[in-house]
């Protein structure tokens, strides 16, 4: 049987500062092809190219990623200052409606550091544009030097609620994580329930409550050594499970405690 087909939201990039592309890193199609066991295909998140009914009709699931740019801070009804960084408005305007329509029709999606924030955003929430400035939390960015196994190195706890729906599916109350991230949750959105948090209380774990569909989101990058660490992997293979639900007219099992 043919696999069923998740959507990667890519990012804007510029080669050699002049020729335009639409990107998704190589982390992200690996392990949604060779974990989840999904086929992969880079979305070009700009609304100018397809409507989202052509986008769901083609996709099963959908995997919102990380990115620099982050979610404008118009979407949650502040004024952009130099600490919320960079924009990326068509991703915007892809990734938040999609978000919510995909909880409104059951569709599953999985949300990566931005796209963590992105469905808090979409679900009505705010956020934080620096939260190292914050008092008593750490400085949650990715080292600025080393290897790229340094910077995705396991760096900190993430704890889970207690019989929530990430202890059930890790089988822990407690994971270690990596971290790559400015911004983070202020206010969660409508039905977002936080269902992990890092040591100095900041949310890393949400799901959308009552939603029919996997809609499993985390701050951290689970993309990193997918295959190998078991965090990731139980990630990647669950929602892998959701989408061929999906696919196959299904109910997603993963939801079925929320």
């Amino acid at each position: 049987m043919a696999r069923p087909v998740v959507g990667i939201i890519g990012n804007s990039q510029l080669i050699n500062d002049q020729y335009k592309v639409h990107a998704g890193g190589q982390m992200n199609t690996e392990a949604i092809s060779q974990v989840s066991d999904c086929v992969p295909f880079i979305i070009p998140a700009d609304p100018r190219h397809m409507s989202l009914a052509e986008l769901m009709d083609t996709c099963d699931g959908f995997l919102f990623t990380g990115g620099r740019p982050n979610v404008h801070p118009e979407e949650y009804g502040e004024a952009a200052t130099e600490a919320h960084g960079d924009f990326d408005r068509a991703r915007d305007a892809i990734a938040l409606p999609l978000i919510r329509a995909c909880v409104e029709r059951g569709q599953p999606f999985f949300g990566v550091c931005r796209g963590f924030q992105e469905v808090n955003v979409a679900m009505g929430g705010t956020l934080y544009p620096e939260i190292r400035d914050l008092p008593g939390r750490m400085n949650h960015r990715m080292p600025p030097d080393g290897t790229i196994e340094e910077k995705f190195e396991l760096r900190h706890d993430v704890t889970f609620s207690e019989g929530g729906v990430f202890h059930q599916l890790m089988g822990a109350q407690k994971v270690r994580t990596n971290t790559l991230h400015g911004q983070g949750i202020k206010t969660p959105g409508a039905r977002i329930v936080i269902d992990g948090y890092a040591d100095d209380g900041t949310p890393e774990a949400i799901f959308v409550k009552g939603a029919s569909g996997f809609t499993l989101s985390v701050q951290w990058h689970p993309e990193w050594n997918a295959a190998e660490d078991p965090v990731s992997r139980v990630l990647f293979q669950s929602f892998g499970d959701a989408v061929r639900s999906w696919a196959a007219g299904e109910v997603s099992p993963t939801l079925k405690a929320v």
